[in-house]
């Protein structure tokens, strides 16, 4: 009896061993996992500025789409950055592909992101695939070369350097050298040649909500939040399999904007399959977490001004406030670039009168 009592405390031993280090490896795992902390003695957001020709000397302007270094008289390459150190981090980084948004940039910081926004070719709409594009990828292609520097697209010639890709590397590469109080090395892969894109927030709007999509078919992020976008209803590139995955994408519209009313926007979300996730929720009706959809829309009053409209969604000017001052859409936005991606809600048919077919 004593020598089975024995081998039972034995037994005992080694599985509380066992789940010991187990319990150890997975708190080992855990802290691994957890964003670096600032350690910073004076927290505080910090707002930084460079110019991308001074970053990367590889940098070369294309006068032909409007890609300069300089316009007007004024540098034409900044590049903006900000986080804000007395806040959790959550490691992730948002790519802002529009022009800069100090209140967006705000936004994000106070949820714990780091932000950046780079300068790439994003004036050539007007210019290329004139009077109509030449097939139904032609937008779709150009997007991606400005994105990634690849060959790709006929109708434009952007070398790696110059591209969304490269230039947020360099941003990012520089920042954790120049300004280590921020800790943006974390965003680098180990042997500091790139970025680790599973970290990355893509987000823009109209046309940069449109290339961020597109960029994401290609490179899979963390989540791309799309205001007021995706666009390109004469295009076909929504609908082809996409390296990030639908519960990852986020769209939030006005039901005036041009791009909602000419279909741009229902249609884009179908394609990219968001339907599966969910219904359009009106947020003016409907509150957090929006019945956990990727499509949320809003006909706040914006005096039936459809410009106004497009602008309306991302901080600014234009956006709605409720009686006190603050932005009507806080709640949207936090939602946009925090929930849950496992979170998603119950699918539902397409929308009949969305003209999915040009």
């Amino acid at each position: 009896m004593l020598a089975l009592r024995l081998g039972f405390e034995n037994i005992a031993l080694v599985i509380r061993a066992l789940a010991f280090s187990f319990a150890l490896l997975v708190s080992c795992a855990q802290a691994a996992e957890r964003p670096p902390s600032y350690r910073d003695k004076n927290p505080q957001r910090y707002k930084l500025q460079f110019r991308a020709s001074e970053i990367d000397p590889r940098c070369k302007e294309h006068p032909e789409i409007d890609f300069v270094f300089t316009k007007d008289g004024k540098p034409a390459d900044v590049e903006n950055a900000s986080v804000d150190t007395s806040v959790e981090p959550q490691g992730k980084l948002v790519i802002w592909l529009m022009g800069y948004n100090e209140g967006l940039f705000q936004k994000v910081n106070s949820y714990g992101f780091h932000a950046i926004q780079v300068s790439y070719a994003n004036q050539w709409f007007s210019k290329l695939c004139q009077p109509a594009p030449k097939n139904s990828h032609a937008r779709g292609d150009i997007r991606l070369e400005a994105s990634i520097g690849e060959d790709v697209s006929v109708e434009i010639d952007i070398p790696k350097p110059d591209s969304i890709m490269e230039r947020s590397y360099q941003l990012v590469k520089h920042l954790a050298e120049e300004h280590e109080v921020g800790r943006w090395k974390q965003f680098l892969t180990r042997d500091g040649k790139g970025l680790l894109w599973d970290k990355v927030i893509l987000s823009g709007a109209s046309h940069g909500a449109t290339t961020a999509a597109r960029f994401a078919m290609h490179q899979k992020v963390d989540r791309v939040v799309m205001f007021c976008g995706p666009r390109d209803q004469d295009q076909d590139w929504q609908g082809r399999s996409s390296a990030t995955e639908p519960a990852r994408y986020f769209g939030f519209s006005h039901v005036l904007d041009g791009g909602w009313t000419g279909d741009h926007y229902c249609r884009s979300w179908e394609l990219l399959n968001l339907h599966r996730l969910g219904a359009i929720v009106n947020v003016d009706t409907a509150k957090p977490p929006y019945e956990n959809s990727r499509r949320l829309i809003s006909a706040a009053d914006v005096g039936g001004d459809a410009n106004k409209a497009h602008s309306s969604v991302t901080p600014g000017g234009a956006s709605p406030k409720d009686a006190a001052g603050g932005y009507l859409f806080e709640p949207v936005w936090q939602y946009l670039f925090t929930q849950p991606v496992e979170k998603f809600g119950k699918p539902v048919a397409r929308d009949p009168d969305c003209e999915v077919e040009e």
